[in-house]
């Protein structure tokens, strides 16, 4: 049994998802609505949520005010919002999950297998990714953003500059950065080369995505390219062309 709370400042958006919520998934036993940051703090003080639908554009108090106001908070949020590049870089970059408006019921289906798998996870995690949030909204700019990467010690925050190069294995990535041992996490390869591919990263190989900013040599057969920490990063044939435009470019 899971209690949900929807802050949405529309009307129309709070039905929606509520009728979608209560047609699609059938853990959720109770759902409670906000039309404010202001009211959803209210209703917080005697209602316990296990999982929290927010709007991030709202007028006086946005989706980012509310996490503000939480002190350590016992539910899992789930953002939502109309595409926003900036916000939605954002959430994900703090390793967040998010739905876009208008919801598609399947997404959501999604989004709530997503927090039936990770509910245990400890709420301390939850407050740093929050954290992290609040503290990628509060730069000027994408590139400024800190990513967050789930690993076996904790959540780990890199900046795009300190990340020399991915390596994917399965279901699991090394991240070679410039300070710091291999960062193993359980995220895919696919997910950090969806997530960065507006930041020039190159995927030059199906195991390997590279910072552009850290390579210092291309061979002379367009085979391999050198990166900062002297590793030599294969490039396949399929992607040879691709990476000497890309390069070219830089």
């Amino acid at each position: 049994m899971i209690k949900a709370l929807i802050i949405d400042d529309e009307p129309k958006a709070r039905t929606v998802l509520k009728y979608y919520i209560e047609s699609y998934v059938e853990e959720i036993t109770e759902v409670r609505q906000a039309e404010s940051v202001d009211q959803a703090l209210e209703i917080l003080r005697n209602y316990n949520p296990g999982i929290v639908f927010l709007d991030v554009e709202m007028p006086k108090r946005n989706g980012f005010d509310f996490l503000r106001a939480l002190i350590n908070p016992s539910f899992e949020v789930i953002f939502t919002t109309a595409y926003n590049q900036y916000a939605v870089q954002a959430i994900r970059f703090s390793a967040l999950d998010y739905l876009l408006k208008p919801v598609d019921p399947d997404e959501l289906r999604y989004a709530m297998d997503r927090y039936l798998k990770i509910q245990k996870v400890d709420a301390k995690s939850n407050l740093i990714l929050y954290d992290n949030l609040v503290h990628n909204i509060g730069k000027s700019e994408i590139k400024d953003f800190r990513l967050a990467v789930p690993s076996k010690d904790g959540v780990l925050f890199l900046t795009l500059e300190q990340i020399i190069r991915m390596q994917g294995d399965g279901n699991y990535t090394f991240i070679h950065t410039t300070h710091k041992k291999p960062i193993v996490t359980s995220k895919t390869l696919k997910y950090f080369d969806e997530m960065l591919e507006d930041f020039g990263f190159i995927r030059t190989h199906k195991s390997h995505l590279v910072n552009p900013k850290h390579i210092s040599q291309l061979s002379h057969d367009h085979g391999y390219i050198v990166v900062s920490d002297g590793t030599e990063v294969e490039i396949s044939r399929r992607k040879k062309l691709e990476v000497i435009k890309l390069l070219n470019i830089r």
